[in-house]
């Protein structure tokens, strides 16, 4: 069987969890390969909303093996409260289901103290929009090779030389520089040595426990727009995004990765700050908004609503190389009276199909749109392709020229049914 990967086509929130929940019935195993707990994937199941940060969507089939890889940053204290919300729900969380790699960084609590202090002292032109989570910090410290691997907590006097050696620096900055109190380690090394003890059954090998699936579904966080190499920088993710970080994330070959999803949500939204060339500051977007719901699943901050831009889908299209698309939210568009798609950008005189690759050249674009009439049927009851009307198959015929992509999975609601 096949194994897939799922990879948001946008800057993130387009409803990856979703389709990986509908997918993982499918699947052996799903796994995480890249952020932290600053992504957040909702489910609805039989009416019943589910957030997870951390641990794969896939966890609420019953059997199915979860994982998550050396790609991620892992907040522990964060696991720790999924896994005691999910066994209060009845879900299996047991360390025969689920696995954390011994190569997975882990957030420390110097790493949020850290990522707030930059950014309270960042001006308000100059602030990237962080979750505050400690993310950013924590890949800091595996690049500079002085981070806290999971496998480290089996060992707790390494634990503590290494969150001494760290805090060294650390507590020069806090001082110095950001003007705030500086932490003692073994402060720090007290409170995390209650979780380091609890995820140790947890740890393992993660690379041979893709090798022995027969079909794992690798399951991406965030969006393409906020990969720390080819999104809208410095308006971006502290890791790589794109689906050929799935590889190199969970510790297994690239050329296991058979069928790629492109998860693409039929507007564009986006949280915090950074270019929005389509954004609607207009009743559209009050609409999109409204008829969305759109609030972030991690910090509840309301979404920016937009057309569908294409030349974001497009570039998506060339970095990930996607076997097809999934559309997610088609029915947040019902009631428009037209829709309109992003083609193409005007920029310094011409007209361009791709981003400019000049940092932040997207706030200096004009989008170039074609507007298609809208529908007003309700069609969160469609189960099929004709169940839907014909100016929503138009819709979806002309992202699928445009983007020289197929459709393979379509949603028309948040619950599991309305996927098809």
């Amino acid at each position: 069987m096949s194994n897939m990967v799922v990879f948001g086509s946008q800057w993130g929130d387009e409803g990856k969890g979703k389709v990986v929940d509908m997918l993982a019935e499918k699947a052996d195993a799903i796994v995480r390969f890249q952020g932290g707990n600053n992504a957040g994937h909702t489910l609805v199941v039989d009416g019943e909303q589910c957030i997870l940060h951390l641990i794969p969507s896939g966890i609420l089939h019953p059997g199915k093996q979860c994982l998550i890889g050396n790609g991620v940053v892992l907040d522990p204290f964060v696991f720790c409260q999924e896994l005691d919300k999910l066994a209060a729900k009845g879900v299996d969380v047991s360390a025969s289901r689920v696995m954390i790699s011994k190569k997975t960084h882990v957030i420390m609590p110097y790493h949020c103290r850290m990522d707030a202090a930059r950014e309270s002292s960042r001006s308000e032109d100059g602030r990237i929009g962080t979750t505050g989570r400690g993310i950013g910090p924590c890949y800091e410290d595996k690049m500079h090779r002085c981070g806290i691997r999971a496998g480290d907590f089996a060992d707790p006097e390494l634990l503590k030389q290494k969150i001494s050696t760290a805090l060294e620096e650390k507590n020069v900055l806090f001082k110095h520089l950001y003007g705030v109190e500086p932490m003692d380690a073994q402060a720090v090394f007290d409170e995390v040595l209650p979780v380091a003890e609890r995820l140790v059954p947890y740890l393992g090998d993660v690379s041979s426990a893709i090798q022995a699936a027969d079909c794992v579904l690798f399951e991406g966080a965030q969006g393409t727009h906020l990969d720390i190499d080819h999104g809208t920088y410095p308006f971006v993710t502290s890791s790589n995004t794109v689906t050929a970080n799935a590889a190199s994330g969970s510790g297994c070959s690239p050329r296991v990765l058979d069928r790629i999803i492109a998860i693409v949500k039929a507007y564009t939204t986006r949280v915090g700050s950074g270019p929005f060339p389509t954004e609607l500051l207009d009743a559209d977007g009050d609409y999109l908004q409204s008829q969305g719901h759109e609030f972030g699943a991690t910090t509840g901050r309301k979404r920016r609503c937009g057309w569908l831009d294409l030349v974001v889908l497009k570039e998506s299209a060339r970095l990930n190389g996607p076997t097809e698309l999934a559309i997610t939210k088609l029915d947040v568009l019902s009631g428009l009276k037209e829709v309109k798609l992003c083609v193409g950008y005007e920029y310094k005189g011409g007209t361009i199909a791709y981003p400019p690759q000049e940092q932040n050249g997207m706030a200096y674009v004009t989008p170039v749109y074609e507007t298609l009439p809208g529908w007003d049927e309700d069609i969160s009851d469609a189960r099929s392709w004709d169940d839907l009307p014909e100016n929503a198959v138009k819709y979806l015929r002309r992202i699928e020229e445009i983007s020289g992509v197929k459709i393979g999975i379509v949603s028309v609601g948040p619950d599991r049914v309305q996927t098809f």
